[in-house]
């Protein structure tokens, strides 16, 4: 019998201004996104990602410390929230969050909360870019120090990448080695800059690493910064790099898929890369710094 998994990604657009209040953008964003949370329970969802940083913009386009008040501790508010959420719905929640650990040290943050409601923990974003004009990454964020941890959640093992992680495979084969099954990405990424990679990486990292992979981008423009269009197409692939699921461009909405998890073992017995790497030769990923 199949190991199904039904799992689930939400992707929004902020349609609050950035010249809104902190507060009126939190409850804008949030009410999207438990609308759509109320739509994946009645689908019968079991595991439901969120897009990176859910409940407010892309701030990243300027460089203005209003933006550090939207941090929070994790656990804190929101994923409190959210864990309500998850025991109502006995539905596991991936929460990306912009979190404080302390007065001044901030990072761009995914929780993990069970379907009993239980926060089973947090990934950090390792790799933070800074790509002017619109990327101001390191002007809010630290980089992560988490490693890569993989939850071993009600219905699946589950691991977490966050958007320009993605262009990096070094972690994606450890979220695999950890035990990972599905590996969500929450991203926030525009027109014209990563969209030709869109498909390829992330469906790489699924077939390299023989797990499912399930990614988000948000939609539409955000204002004032019109840093250009984020164009959803969020999707799920499988360990052959097939894809299974895919949102639109333009709208908010949520994908829904079928994750058969025993797909896994027929792929890494097929093909052997994990029996046939050879960690003893890569020292130099490790020792060349350039």
């Amino acid at each position: 019998m199949s190991r199904l998994v039904k799992c689930g990604l939400i992707q929004v657009k902020c349609e609050k201004s950035g010249d809104s209040s902190l507060e009126e953008i939190k409850k804008h964003m949030m009410d999207k996104n438990i609308k759509l949370t109320e739509e994946a329970a009645k689908k019968n969802t079991q595991i439901l990602c969120y897009q990176e940083l859910f409940n407010g913009p892309y701030f990243c386009a300027e460089q203005n410390p209003k933006w550090y008040k939207m941090a929070e501790p994790v656990p804190g508010p929101t994923t409190e929230k959210m864990a309500e959420l998850a025991k109502k719905y006995q539905m596991v929640l991936v929460v990306p969050v912009y979190e404080e650990e302390m007065t001044g040290v901030y990072y761009n943050t995914a929780a993990v909360i069970n379907a009993d409601g239980k926060y089973l923990g947090k990934y950090r974003k390792t790799h933070i870019p800074h790509c002017p004009p619109g990327f101001w990454e390191k002007y809010y964020f630290k980089p992560g120090n988490l490693g890569y941890p993989v939850f071993d959640t009600a219905y699946a093992k589950v691991g977490v990448y966050i958007c320009y992680d993605r262009h990096f495979p070094e972690g994606a084969r450890i979220l695999g080695l950890n035990g990972a099954e599905v590996v969500f990405i929450p991203s926030a990424t525009v027109a014209g800059l990563s969209e030709y990679l869109w498909k390829l990486e992330q469906a790489s990292h699924a077939v390299a690493n023989g797990y499912f992979v399930g990614t988000i981008n948000r939609v539409g423009y955000e204002t004032p910064w019109k840093i250009g269009e984020f164009y959803g197409q969020s999707y799920f692939c499988d360990p052959r790099g097939k894809t299974l699921a895919e949102g639109s461009r333009d709208k908010d909405e949520l994908i829904v898929a079928d994750l058969d998890l025993d797909l896994i073992e027929e792929v890494r017995v097929q093909w052997q890369f994990i029996r046939d790497r050879r960690p003893e030769m890569y020292e130099a990923i490790a020792s060349i710094s350039h």
